[in-house]
């Protein structure tokens, strides 16, 4: 099928078409491990991970690169904070994020490099560099000249003349121009460093990533992503690096996620409006926060309010709901031991679900519109409420049902089952279990199994017409 990517390069749509055919090397801009995940580190973590889930659907092979920065001036002032180092600083947050990505549904990258892994392979990218007149060193600093590098600007379209120094740019009189940016940093006393041909120091920030693309994914990749901020500075500055170093477009496709706001205002520590992912996750579940980041499109700006996230719950429910019933009906089937795989599905329903498939599809070719792919799995939800109404639905339906359902989720994941939750029917079994034991005044079994049951949330409730339950 097509896949059409608005390319931030060319403020086009472009046809996608990968460097190999059907492989896709994507690299994108990951934390700095100098504190937890925030609701805005969420957003790109979950959408370019839906967008590689997509791919790898569509039989490409998917190398997918996230990096940490895990030593920068952030990571120095939070040791000397907590009276740690930074290592025991940068292990403490990389942990945490694995921690944090695996409750956000999120698959991890096929690797995760750090900077303090490839300092050879950074140094000997500024060497060259240096060799090239494209950077130059004062003081144990080594800066890059942008004046050297005309297409400087091109991916955030501003000129060089254009920018605005000591709002946008760091002022800094040891810099031949106000424009140009540091990749190698002189170590301050105290500091840690590593050695270098320039002294002892680190590397600038926007180095690391040049330098780690260009090792695990080679001169030029597919897919460079991030969010929106990183534009400029972040990416334009690596892209005149890299294109310096190799002669060669650094990516082909520039992938860039909208803003997120809080209560309609911009995100920010300044403003102190952040919001951790592990306190939001206490408070709301996976498939909501989910669903709240993919149901507008990734380019648009993302506004986290409290009628947002109820509104996102409810949705959430909906789907869940459905995926309960259908499974109930299933495992109905499958204890009957009903499924007839002969039987075909009634063609009116197969050409309704082909349908929702190819619509999924089509939105989700569409630059990953997953707000327009998700109104696909709502149509799916329609269409099985309307075949459950039914009991005399065939197993071979609701398998196909199922199915469908199951091609969508995989690239979305908006339902999450629970670990061990159990089945309608297997509560109803328990629930039979139960009465038979009070019945026969077995009063140690019947606790036992309303604590099973409570264990799984499901809460039990004794009324004169019956047992009633739920889940927490």
């Amino acid at each position: 099928m097509t896949i059409k990517i608005y390319n931030t390069l060319t403020r086009n749509k472009e046809t996608f078409q990968p460097l190999e055919q059907n492989t896709v090397k994507m690299y994108v801009c990951g934390p700095t491990v100098y504190d937890y995940i925030h609701i805005g580190n969420a957003r790109p973590l979950i959408f370019f991970d839906v967008v590689r889930r997509f791919l790898q659907q569509q039989q490409y092979q998917v190398t997918y690169i996230v990096n940490f920065t895990d030593v920068d001036d952030k990571l120095i002032r939070k040791a000397e904070q907590t009276g740690s180092t930074v290592p025991e600083v940068a292990e403490r947050y990389i942990t945490a994020f694995y921690e944090d990505i695996e409750q956000l549904g999120v698959r991890k990258a096929d690797a995760n490099p750090r900077v303090t892994e490839n300092m050879s392979e950074i140094i000997a990218f500024i060497e060259d560099l240096v060799a090239r007149d494209f950077a130059y060193e004062n003081s144990g600093d080594v800066y890059f000249r942008t004046a050297k590098f005309p297409e400087y600007g091109k991916l955030s379209q501003q000129k060089l003349d254009d920018l605005q120094f000591g709002i946008r740019i760091e002022v800094d009189e040891r810099k031949e121009n106000a424009a140009d940016f540091v990749l190698w940093k002189r170590a301050k006393a105290g500091e840690i460093f590593w050695s270098s041909p320039w002294g002892d120091g680190r590397p600038g920030w926007h180095i690391e990533c040049s330098a780690m693309v260009k090792k695990y994914l080679g001169v030029t990749i597919d897919i460079h992503g991030g969010g929106h901020d990183l534009t400029f500075p972040h990416h334009e500055c690596e892209i005149a690096q890299s294109e310096a170093h190799t002669g060669h477009p650094l990516a082909k496709y520039w992938m860039h996620n909208g803003y997120i706001h809080i209560n309609n205002e911009k995100m920010s520590k300044s403003l102190g409006n952040s919001i951790l992912v592990r306190d939001i996750l206490t408070n709301i579940d996976t498939a909501t926060l989910r669903y709240f980041v993919l149901s507008t499109h990734y380019r648009n700006p993302l506004n986290f309010t409290d009628d947002a996230i109820a509104q996102a719950s409810k949705s959430v429910e909906r789907i869940a709901n459905c995926v309960h019933n259908l499974k109930h009906r299933l495992s109905i089937a499958s204890s009957a031991c009903e499924v007839e795989p002969t039987i075909e599905v009634e063609p009116a329903i197969a050409a309704q679900l082909a349908r929702i498939v190819a619509v999924f599809n089509e939105k989700m070719g569409d630059d990953f519109n997953t707000a327009d792919a998700i109104t696909a799995m709502f149509d799916w939800v329609t269409l099985t409420n309307v075949c459950l109404q039914n009991n005399d639905a065939s197993p071979a339906l609701l398998q196909q049902l199922f199915a469908t359902f199951e091609t969508m989720n995989e690239v979305l994941s908006l339902y999450v089952e629970k670990e061990e939750e159990l089945l309608d029917a297997e509560i109803e079994q328990y629930i039979i279990e139960r009465t038979e034991a009070r019945k026969a005044k077995q009063w140690a079994r019947a606790d036992e199994i309303r604590d099973i049951l409570t264990a799984k949330g499901v809460v039990l409730e004794d009324t004169p017409q019956g047992v009633r339950w739920r889940r927490l």
